[in-house]
């Protein structure tokens, strides 16, 4: 009998995302000048900084190459950032190789096909409300939220309430 997703929560150290359909709702402002503007939610924010300040390694693997994102997350202390990726399980073997991640302990969220063949390697593959079909059938948890609208906060916050390390975080941060 395989483990339900709560279960499987309990051994999770990393949490790997994608950023555009998961920290951004997949659209892009391009302005004139032909630069492309997106936005986050500040409480996947709040969150993915929560999880860096709690001991868990967090990652980005994504196929854009914003300079603009990698300025925001690492004011949220992400220092595994990868931009421009093209071949998303390699660069998630080069991750893991490099701090010993068993994948088991991984929590990956993505929402379309570039992210299928590494959801396939991870310990728990999620993905926001509004992912694609494919991404759907083989995440083990779909979030309530839509990418961009809180995703993200929703499975940190609950591995780390699983793990009781949410109301630790949450009273100990009173700024």
């Amino acid at each position: 009998m395989s483990k339900s997703y709560k279960e499987i929560m309990n051994d999770i150290t990393t949490f790997i995302f994608d950023v555009d359909g998961v920290l951004t709702d997949g659209s892009v402002f391009v302005t004139n000048e032909g630069e492309m503007l997106r936005t986050m939610n500040i409480r996947d924010g709040y969150a993915m900084k929560a999880a860096v300040e709690s001991g868990y390694k967090v990652c980005i693997i994504s196929g854009g190459s914003n300079e603009g994102v990698r300025v925001r997350l690492r004011n949220l202390g992400i220092t595994d950032i990868y931009l421009g990726t093209t071949n998303k399980v390699e660069t998630f073997n080069e991750y893991a190789g490099l701090y010993q991640i068993k994948p088991e302990n991984v929590l990956y969220m993505g929402d379309d096909i570039p992210d299928y063949h590494v959801m396939k390697l991870v310990g728990l593959a999620t993905c926001p409300q509004d992912a694609s079909p494919e991404i759907k059938t083989i995440s083990g948890y779909i979030s309530h939220k839509h990418g961009g609208k809180g995703a993200v906060r929703d499975v940190i916050e609950q591995v780390m309430k699983t793990q009781g390390k949410w109301n630790t975080h949450f009273e100990g941060n009173h700024d």
